[in-house]
């Protein structure tokens, strides 16, 4: 699987919302997508809701966003990614400090990298 994020962007809500896609780059589908809900209980089903930030500098750890039933502003419906399937990535979070040029993202079985901020 790759993770390519295509935006980082502070809107004027106060928020946070990264965008890109997943890609199964492989010869067969992908069906370990349960890790990527972190500790979610159903609310969102099998989602990217694990998914997290982290400034450094400000020394805050960000979770994405629940809706008023509980479920992640985030993509969902990830059961299986079939070979060769692009799926769009999103997940929207308070944004952090203007201050805050760049955060440390984290999706359970991915490498973390470091995301640059625009807005």
């Amino acid at each position: 699987m790759v993770l390519t994020i295509s935006k980082a962007a502070r809107d004027a809500g106060g928020f946070l919302t990264i965008e890109g896609q997943l890609k199964n780059t492989g010869g067969t589908p992908y069906a370990n997508t349960a890790p990527w809900r972190g500790n979610e209980l159903n609310a969102s089903g099998v989602s990217v809701a694990g998914v997290t930030l982290v400034d450094k500098v400000g020394k805050k750890r960000y979770y994405v966003l629940r809706d008023t039933e509980g479920r992640c502003l985030c993509t969902t419906g990830l059961n299986i990614i079939e070979a060769s399937q692009t799926m769009p990535f999103f997940a929207q979070f308070p944004a952090p400090p203007a201050s805050t040029t760049e955060v440390d993202f984290s999706l359970p079985t991915f490498a973390t990298a470091t995301v640059k901020l625009s807005g």
